[in-house]
């Protein structure tokens, strides 16, 4: 084993994915600070506390997925470390369990600032990263990955962040978070699209399994959709400034994106596509951010 090589860590770790953890951070600070109740200390936590937990979840994933038998040699997404032997399983747990301790203890001096409710956000992010492929029941395994992508990473991030600045909530938060919570899912979408052959074989039960690639295409472009009608939205109904519309610049680079999951010819291209989807993400996070400011 290499476990001592940090090469397979940072595959573990799915820098790919990674924008599901900053993106709603920089959203929900950046309505504070619009409000002019930006804390930096608590922002800047609230960001190494979902790195942490985004990290820890993927080392859960890259565990259970072995154990469960579900990354199997035909695989053509991304290399998973425990099963091609350069992690051990048994460090591998761990380094999921490092991770979420450390989320754990970084994330009290949150619950410090914002109380008991930070506490049970920050308990159910950490139990349910670990449940989305672990467990009797895992999420991922049985249709509900997408949900939970969208209500963790995108609502109670988003919401979250904002609660720990201004110390209070805002429905505004809310409506801010869906954009946010749509593009995570699509991250997973292009995952479970590319896997959809794989995920069948090794009994796991995720949306395309469940109800078919065309239903994950029209997913994809369902929460695209979300992420570009929320800012019309906002400008009409809640008093938000045309620079809220910035986000439509990168409109051209969406409608490229959803042709390529709807019209891909080799299931391994959407690996270039879901490292898009994400950079995407980034991109329309710092657009929607910038026009939350303005």
């Amino acid at each position: 084993m290499k476990s001592a090589n940090f090469t397979p860590w940072l595959s573990a770790a799915r820098p790919q994915t990674l924008a599901a953890a900053f993106v709603p951070i920089l959203i929900g600070a950046s309505l504070a600070y619009s409000e002019n109740t930006l804390r930096w200390d608590t922002t800047l936590v609230a960001l190494f506390c979902a790195f942490a937990i985004q990290i820890g979840t993927n080392f859960a994933n890259d565990y259970f997925d072995f154990v469960k038998g579900a990354d199997t040699p035909d695989r053509i997404g991304f290399e998973r470390a425990t099963s091609a032997g350069t992690v051990s399983p048994k460090a591998m747990l761990n380094a999921a369990i490092l991770m979420m301790t450390v989320a754990f203890l970084a994330g009290l001096y949150l619950v410090w600032i914002g109380g008991w409710v930070i506490l049970i956000i920050g308990l159910l992010s950490l139990l349910f990263g670990i449940l989305y492929t672990g467990g009797p029941f895992p999420l991922g395994y049985n249709g509900l990955g997408d949900l939970f992508v969208f209500i963790f990473f995108g609502i109670i991030a988003v919401m979250g962040t904002y609660y720990v600045n201004a110390l209070e909530w805002s429905s505004i938060s809310f409506w801010i978070s869906l954009p946010v919570g749509a593009l995570c899912v699509n991250i997973l979408v292009v995952n479970n699209l590319r896997d959809v052959v794989q995920d069948k074989l090794s009994g796991k039960r995720t949306l395309g399994v469940l109800f078919g690639e065309t239903a994950l295409k029209i997913e994809y472009l369902s929460m695209l959709a979300i992420a570009f009608i929320i800012p019309v939205f906002l400008y009409h109904f809640h008093n938000f400034s045309l620079w809220i519309m910035l986000s439509y610049l990168c409109l051209p680079i969406a409608r490229k994106l959803n042709s390529q999951v709807w019209y891909h010819e080799d299931k391994r291209t959407l690996n270039q596509t879901l490292e898009r989807t994400a950079q995407f993400m980034v991109l329309y996070g710092i657009l929607f951010s910038i026009g939350t400011l303005l």
